[in-house]
């Protein structure tokens, strides 16, 4: 019994390493410009076909995956310049600015299904999801301790970014408040813009990770993407740490409830906590209230 636990359990700490990525993308995203992101899935699609057409003219899995890296890291950036700040200057207020990425994910899916089509394709990925890994009563496959590994170099590389360069510093104080950056002599649009890189970024890694053990299609991170906003909602939308565990404990609780109750209650469970924790806490578990000076 302990051992069936022990299982799930790690099959929903491998889900939720990759709910984790992209919640810590939103989070860095709505963190410094309250901006929610609802392109963020359909950007982690694109360059995860780059990714494909890359592998599947064999290229090297390094090579594809770097070139996915920057792909969706200039796909942010380009956006964040070229559409967000003219919106800005014609002063455009933050609905507006959410309803412009929705145009861009519509703009994305439409780019992903004229270039690629809309039948589902196989990654081809040099990490096996049959090879398994006996640990004791678990086994794990070798995508799932990919998986895990990716999730936590990616936070890891994300923490020291934000706390330990001077890069990061900037964005933290661009975050807390635009205009006292700019009195200090801050870059704040450049800074601003590469937050939108390193967060579509980290997107694309979950969707490289997802898409071995998922059919590619140009939907494919819908799902995905709606499980990491609402772990980002669950862990608190201005904390990064709180992604992380609201990532966690909504991939645990979803394993844990398909392999209790029913398959069909999985996603409701993940809400229903969601709920829950919002009723006790609405800024989240680790969120702070978000107070604007005016």
């Amino acid at each position: 019994m302990m051992d069936r636990f022990l299982q799930y359990g790690l099959t929903g700490l491998s889900a939720g390493s990759l709910y984790a990525l992209v919640a810590l993308g939103l989070v860095l995203i709505y963190r410094s410009t309250r901006v929610l992101n609802f392109a963020h899935g359909d950007i982690a699609t694109l360059a995860t076909f780059v990714s494909y057409s890359l592998l599947s003219n064999h290229y090297s899995f390094p090579v594809a995956f770097l070139a996915s890296l920057l792909v969706g890291g200039a796909v942010g950036i380009a956006f964040y310049f070229g559409v967000l700040v003219k919106a800005q200057r014609e002063g455009a207020n933050l609905l507006g600015m959410v309803i412009l990425t929705l145009g861009l994910a519509l703009i994305i899916q439409g780019v992903v299904v004229w270039w690629w089509g809309a039948e589902p394709v196989s990654l081809p990925f040099p990490i096996s999801d049959t090879t398994t890994y006996r640990f004791g009563g678990v086994v794990v496959s070798q995508l799932s301790l990919a998986t895990m590994a990716a999730g936590l170099v990616g936070s890891v590389l994300l923490y020291l970014l934000v706390q330990r360069t001077r890069l990061g510093l900037a964005m933290r104080a661009t975050s807390e408040n635009v205009m006292a950056a700019q009195t200090l002599g801050i870059p704040t649009r450049l800074v601003l813009g590469l937050s939108w890189g390193v967060a579509s970024a980290l997107g694309v890694v979950a969707g490289i990770f997802l898409a071995p053990a998922l059919l590619l299609d140009p939907f494919f991170m819908l799902d995905p993407f709606l499980k990491g906003f609402a772990a980002a909602v669950l862990g608190g939308l201005n904390s990064l740490p709180g992604a992380v565990v609201g990532a966690l404990i909504l991939g645990v609780a979803e394993s844990l409830a398909g392999a209790y109750l029913t398959i069909q209650f999985k996603n409701t469970l993940a809400f229903l906590i969601i709920i829950v924790v919002l009723l006790v806490r609405p800024e989240g578990l680790l969120g702070k209230e978000f107070k604007e000076r005016v």
